[in-house]
């Protein structure tokens, strides 16, 4: 059967648009909202779903991020009712759902466990920011049509970007820049380079991410990729109490995404 994630990029591509692709802490501020806050996002246009889930000592999450992981996990966050969430999700959407983890929690779940339950729950990608392509061959054997891990790619990447995207499965994520989460401004051209040098080593679809919250960053981005990440910007909208979510304000048109 075919990925989800191979299905919404093949879908996207027949009706000339992009994707977005907005991601948000899972159990923030409690599980019960996660669920609210998956609805509301596919109601709002979202394609692709990317759902963190808390981490204690995270590598990648600017300020933002960090401050809901924590009040996730103060709230009594646990991975068994975060499995219990994702069922209620799943009855309730189609949507492609990607979890970003870091591979502690998947080492000391137990990498047939995690990954098998990913794919009777119905989790389609894992995106695992602390595990490097040259290590990732406890989780390979566990990986397959139902359950893909997203590659990351960064500017530092590129001696090792043959390697990284060789066998890779879904997307692409590219890191636009280096540091944390967060939103920031880019008025150089070193990102378009690094996006064209990946294309260069890869055919899937590329969507880039980390600190785009802007119609200018979008509009930079829009010629040299195939969706768009938002992740802080996503989660301050819901950290500030809104609920109902206007995609104008991430400067989404409905009618075509980028």
């Amino acid at each position: 059967m075919i990925n989800r994630i191979d299905r919404k990029w093949l879908e996207l591509k027949k009706q000339g648009k992009k994707a977005f692709i907005p991601y948000i802490t899972a159990g923030y501020p409690t599980l019960h909202d996660t669920i609210q806050q998956v609805k509301i996002l596919e109601e709002s246009g979202a394609d692709i779903i990317e759902i963190g889930i808390p981490f204690s000592d995270p590598i990648a999450d600017g300020p933002v991020l960090q401050e809901v992981a924590t009040i996730s996990i103060k709230n009594g966050f646990t991975l068994s009712k975060f499995w219990e969430a994702m069922k209620v999700i799943r009855i309730q959407t189609t949507i492609p759902l990607v979890l970003l983890t870091y591979y502690n929690t998947i080492y000391h779940t137990g990498i047939e466990c995690f990954t098998h339950t990913c794919k009777e729950i119905g989790i389609d990608g894992l995106i695992i920011p602390d595990l490097p392509v040259e290590e990732q061959e406890e989780l390979q054997p566990y990986l397959d049509s139902a359950l893909y891990l997203i590659p990351l790619v960064a500017p530092t990447s590129k001696q090792r970007m043959p390697t990284i995207l060789a066998n890779a499965k879904g997307y692409v994520y590219c890191i636009s820049s280096l540091g944390v989460t967060g939103t920031r401004s880019f008025k150089d051209l070193s990102s378009i380079f690094f996006l064209q040098e990946v294309r260069k080593h890869t055919s899937l679809p590329l969507a880039i991410g980390f600190g785009l919250s802007t119609q200018e960053d979008i509009q930079y981005f829009q010629p040299y990729v195939d969706g768009i990440i938002m992740g802080t910007a996503i989660v301050q909208h819901f950290k500030e109490g809104n609920r109902s979510l206007n995609f104008e304000v991430f400067n989404k048109k409905q009618e075509n995404p980028l």
